[in-house]
């Protein structure tokens, strides 16, 4: 709405991957969009795998990650810890390193939202390689940008991407329907 300050979603991620099992994709239809603003960013996880060295492919494919609910992240806007989104407290595991169960190739299966540590590493010894990870993911070469436009229609596989809505449409309403496609 024209009042809100914040966007649901508002860091990189793939949907809901604190469940066991995720969903498969998601359709989203711009009904309404801001003048200007309100673009939403996509990241190719299978990009971002093949453009890691071998040292650190080898390194990471043994690796589970842990993806929960509230993982706290630093508000963008002060710097300081933010609140997490409130959901029902649920967590999962995924291979850092997952083989998509169509395509058969290898995708990066971490985010700055939901993948909390390393399975069997520290806190400070898990958030150094998410962080390093999760930037690697979103660099510009593995992303496309959709400028939304009443009508738009986007289909995305959630097991090979990211996504990240951008926040810069303030005093401006934005209108979508979501179908969420679970598998």
């Amino acid at each position: 709405e024209k009042d809100d300050r914040r966007v649901f979603g508002e860091r990189w991620h793939s949907d809901v991957t604190f469940l066991e099992k995720p969903l498969l994709g998601a359709v989203l239809y711009a009904l309404e969009t801001p003048a200007t603003g309100g673009d939403t960013l996509f990241a190719n996880m299978y990009a971002a795998y093949e453009a890691l060295s071998d040292t650190m492919k080898a390194m990471l494919e043994p690796l589970t990650a842990v993806h929960e609910t509230e993982v706290p992240a630093l508000d963008p806007a002060t710097g300081k810890k933010a609140q997490p989104m409130r959901l029902e407290k649920k967590s999962g595991e995924h291979p850092v390193i997952k083989v998509h169960p169509e395509t058969g190739k290898k995708v990066l299966y971490v985010n700055t939202t939901y993948t909390a540590r390393i399975k069997g590493m520290t806190d400070e010894e898990s958030r150094p390689l998410i962080d390093y990870l999760a930037a690697h993911a979103t660099k510009a070469e593995f992303c496309c940008r959709v400028t939304w436009r009443p009508g738009t229609l986007t289909l995305w596989d959630n097991r090979s991407t990211q996504h990240l809505p951008i926040n810069d449409y303030h005093g401006m309403r934005r209108e979508m329907h979501r179908v969420a496609i679970e598998t």
